[in-house]
């Protein structure tokens, strides 16, 4: 990995004190960069995974989707790489003590923050083998996580049951988390 894009990088990450406005930037296509991101939430990069945690926070920084497609992007440039299923892995859930008047807060394996709240997109969708039905949340601007699956079982505890569904009080609201009979 070419050190001045690292440290182009950072100056963006600095500029923009969070996220930068990859949704106002069109560059043209580059090309295609040999990087996937797993569905284990791993970033591969030429076939070796990267594991500086900083870096891969910068990818995710500038992480855009198309479509079906997912772009690294930056003003000037944007490579297309692939993703097995989705971004990022909700890898932490925290609740507080006013129950489900509160929204619950999911930390991703990147470190972003996302309560479950009105604003958020939550829905379940078809993961493994056999195809089960998993939650995902929005992180930001269609880019979604999937709730890794020691936070499904913290999930189920909180759970209250409705008529044969699993369905989580966040935020005033309640959110659907399975169907059993």
């Amino acid at each position: 990995m070419a050190e001045p894009l690292f440290d182009q990088l950072q100056a963006l990450q600095r500029e923009f004190r969070g996220y930068p406005p990859v949704d106002r930037w069109q560059p043209d296509l580059c090309g295609d960069m040999d990087m996937e991101i797993r569905a284990d939430g791993r970033w591969i990069h030429e076939g070796t995974e990267i594991h500086r945690q900083p870096l891969v926070k910068l990818f995710a920084s500038i992480l855009k989707r198309e479509g079906d497609d997912y772009f690294l992007v930056t003003p000037v440039e944007k490579w297309r790489i692939q993703v097995e299923d989705v971004p990022f892995l909700a890898s932490q859930v925290a609740r507080g003590e006013a129950g489900g008047d509160e929204p619950l807060l999911f930390t991703t394996n990147t470190g972003d923050v996302v309560p479950l709240d009105a604003d958020c997109s939550w829905e379940l969708k078809p993961f493994g083998q056999p195809p089960q039905p998993v939650p995902y949340i929005e992180v930001r601007d269609g880019l979604q996580a999937r709730i890794s699956r020691d936070v499904y079982y913290q999930l189920v505890d909180w759970a209250e049951d409705n008529d044969g569904q699993l369905q989580l009080r966040s935020d005033g609201r309640y959110f659907l988390l399975g169907n059993y009979s």
